[in-house]
């Protein structure tokens, strides 16, 4: 009994609080508005930390997967609401950039090169978004991009794909900023192997990296590699306790109105909602060199 009233105090008090000081390794996000009893990947917090966007397979959107967003107000979130961007096909993958201009992310909506592609959809001042812009030839092929993310610092786009010339499978790419867009993608040399590398994201100022390493869509466990003297090392698994080898653990992006902190996508024991649920727990350091291209 004494368990089972800890475990609640712990779930109420994470309803009401996306960052706990106290946090020793992870807790929930936003129980009943963010994390529900659908499915919940990949969430995106503005620098302003006002908004948070994810992707939901829960009703009440377009069809298929959408993106969703809740309002940080009085303490909480609160209003989730799927966003006007969303069609009947598939929405995923969202990313707020630091410097609160764009919205990524991908989607197989009609229209694109082929497979899910990767878009971008500014920020207006009113809170809104504008119409949705592909990222053109030099990015999306034939084959899936997934899972932007863009560096503070450069303004380089990391990215998944399962495009020829990577190692095998799913491998993460970099695209280096030109001009407003980015040029043609490279393969992250050292970071992919023979399985599936996805859901890559920077750490500590582009030092670190972490991304999810997998085998088949039902299993992944998150890898950190950090940068030393121009290259990457040897990936290990993120410090997470259902961050296991036979779980599905993916998308972890950080915080960037917080940037001590990660948004998780996995499933704990407890606290826990549904299926995938959105967790948050402290950013690994790195002592990396911060000179990988």
């Amino acid at each position: 009994m004494r368990t089972r009233s800890l475990l609640l105090a712990l779930s109420m008090s994470l309803l009401f609080a996306p960052r706990v000081t106290a946090l020793a390794e992870f807790g929930i996000e936003g129980i009943g508005v963010v994390s529900t009893r659908a499915d919940e990947l990949r969430a995106t917090r503005s620098a302003d930390g006002r908004r948070l966007v994810w992707a939901s397979n829960r009703d009440g959107g377009a069809g298929g997967w959408d993106l969703w967003q809740a309002t940080w107000q009085d303490a909480r979130w609160s209003d989730p609401r799927p966003l006007p961007l969303d069609t009947a096909a598939d929405e995923v993958d969202p990313f707020l950039d630091a410097a609160g201009r764009w919205l990524y992310f991908a989607s197989n909506r009609k229209g694109g090169h082929g497979g899910f592609d990767l878009y971008r959809a500014a920020l207006r001042d009113d809170g809104g978004f504008g119409p949705a812009q592909n990222l053109g030839a030099a990015i999306n092929g034939a084959d899936h991009e997934r899972s932007p993310a863009v560096h503070d610092h450069d303004g380089s786009l990391l990215l998944a794909s399962d495009r020829a010339g990577g190692a095998g499978g799913w491998d993460l790419w970099r695209a280096h900023r030109a001009g407003d867009g980015f040029a043609a993608p490279q393969p992250m040399t050292g970071l992919n192997g023979a399985d599936d590398e996805l859901d890559g994201a920077w750490l500590a100022g582009g030092r670190a990296v972490v991304f999810a390493r997998g085998k088949g869509e039902r299993r992944a466990q998150l890898q950190l590699s950090h940068c030393h003297q121009g290259q990457w090392s040897a990936a290990q698994p993120l410090a997470l306790s259902f961050n296991s080898a036979e779980g599905d653990t993916r998308a972890a992006l950080v915080d960037a109105s917080t940037p001590g902190e990660l948004l998780v996508s996995g499933h704990a024991r407890a606290p826990r909602a549904g299926g995938f649920d959105l967790y948050r727990m402290r950013a690994p350091a790195s002592d990396g060199s911060g000179d990988c291209r």
